[in-house]
């Protein structure tokens, strides 16, 4: 912005996918001071040397437009989820016992600014970006920095189990890669940040997200599963014989808990020209629902990242251009899966139930009520092919509705068709500012 999502093709949101189910799995230990130092630690080793799925079983039944949670849900589901709702109900700040907080200094300090950007292959932006991307964070200086589409692979033997919170160094190129990231994160200004990887296998997909040192940390998570039960329910720390947190199978989300509030970074899963990637997006969009309908009753959330989903037709610079794309002249079978990945209407419609269900607010549409065809999109088609001039607002700051009154501003930072302010990507960063919580007196 693979089977958690389709690769993009460069001239238009659209891309392939592998054929491995999406799962939550267990990893090596990147707990605590593990996850947060390991910048660090690999710089002293090494110092003197672009866009727009879950799994199908066999008996899975199509979306028929209803509500997600009618969608493949047994009894069983439901009563899982119904025990997690109560539970989130009565979770309260600092109660989260997994992941293990231990190493990050309490200083009670939750982020006032935030900055999201899909990379399109993060490691590729700092080379050849570096200058625009240094001078954008030292004049947004953003608090938290959640980046998409990271595209380094996880550590880990090519067919072994994987360290998503690590990044790979088993070939020469890898350790490079590896060497030459951590330089650039020990150097200013992202020397100021601990950073938080979640990574696939590949070069493909993969989030990061950089928190500064003086923020405090509640709580990490990297899986669906372990926000639902163990920050959420405060379930405590995995079972026995597991080694650390889990990661979603192509690292699409961190979420981090604050003191007063808890912020997800999530690359969304492209929607595909197909059936079966059609109903991997629809477990992906019902894991998300879950998710946010969990949060509510607690503590706020702010999401973030690239959803791959424009909502209306405020967020697309040629709405009926998009409306009616196919791939190869193929017509999916039901009028709601028809059009560009991102803008089909089932993918909409899913897209509001989730931001209802879970008391959100588009915090750049609440202060933008019109479309600007300037300014006003985060996706650019390739200046080059049928995509030029042709633009998508799929990256959000997504607000819990008690964070508006604290809304200051939501910006996209990117202009025109040339994607200027894109900074090598096809995506432009959006940042959001909060004001300061108000402390009242007794």
């Amino acid at each position: 912005m693979k089977r958690f999502f389709p690769v993009v093709s460069r001239d238009g949101p659209s891309k392939r996918q592998k054929d491995e189910e999406p799962v939550c799995k267990g990893e090596t230990d990147l707990l605590g001071p593990s996850a947060t130092g390991a910048v660090a630690e690999e710089s002293e080793k090494t110092s003197d040397k672009v866009g727009i799925g879950g799994a199908s079983n066999a008996n899975d039944r199509p979306s028929t437009g209803g509500s997600l949670l009618d969608e493949k849900k047994d009894s069983k589901d439901e009563q899982n989820l119904a025990s997690i709702f109560r539970r989130a109900k009565s979770f309260g700040a600092g109660t989260a016992e997994a992941p293990s907080t231990s190493g990050y200094e309490r200083t009670g300090k939750s982020p006032t600014s935030f900055m999201s950007w899909n990379t399109n292959s993060f490691i590729i932006r700092m080379k050849a970006n570096k200058q625009e991307v240094v001078r954008f964070v030292e004049q947004h200086d953003p608090d938290v920095i959640a980046i998409q589409e990271v595209r380094l692979p996880a550590a880990g033997e090519k067919k072994g189990p994987k360290n998503r919170g690590d990044m790979s160094d088993v070939t020469n190129s890898a350790r490079d890669e590896k060497q030459f990231m951590t330089r650039a994160l020990a150097a200013a200004p992202f020397s100021n940040y601990r950073v938080f990887w979640s990574l696939a296998d590949g070069k493909y997909s993969g989030t990061a997200l950089l928190v500064k040192k003086e923020m405090e940390i509640v709580g990490v998570a990297y899986c669906f599963d372990d926000i639902l039960t163990r920050m959420v329910a405060g379930e405590g720390e995995p079972a026995s014989g597991r080694k650390g947190p889990k990661h979603e199978e192509e690292g699409r989300l961190i979420m981090v808990e604050f003191p007063e509030f808890r912020l997800l970074n999530t690359y969304g899963m492209n929607n595909g020209w197909k059936e079966e990637t059609f109903q991997r997006r629809r477990d992906w969009d019902r894991r998300l629902l879950e998710l946010v309908q969990a949060l509510v009753g607690g503590k706020p959330l702010i999401w973030c990242g690239d959803t791959n989903v424009s909502h209306t037709d405020l967020d697309v610079s040629h709405p009926e251009f998009f409306r009616w794309q196919k791939e190869k002249g193929y017509t999916p079978p039901r009028d709601v899966d028809v059009g560009q990945p991102g803008f089909t209407q089932a993918e909409k419609d899913r897209f509001s139930e989730i931001l209802e269900k879970g008391r959100l607010v588009d915090s750049y549409r609440h202060l933008h009520p019109k479309k600007d065809y300037e300014t006003g999109f985060t996706w650019s088609g390739h200046p080059v092919g049928k995509y030029r001039g042709k633009r998508m607002r799929i990256d959000y700051f997504l607000l819990s509705e008690s964070l508006v009154d604290r809304l200051e501003s939501s910006e996209i930072h990117g202009t025109g068709i040339e994607r200027e302010g894109f900074m090598g990507s096809d995506h432009c960063p959006i940042t959001l500012r909060l004001r300061e919580k108000l402390v009242h007196n007794a």
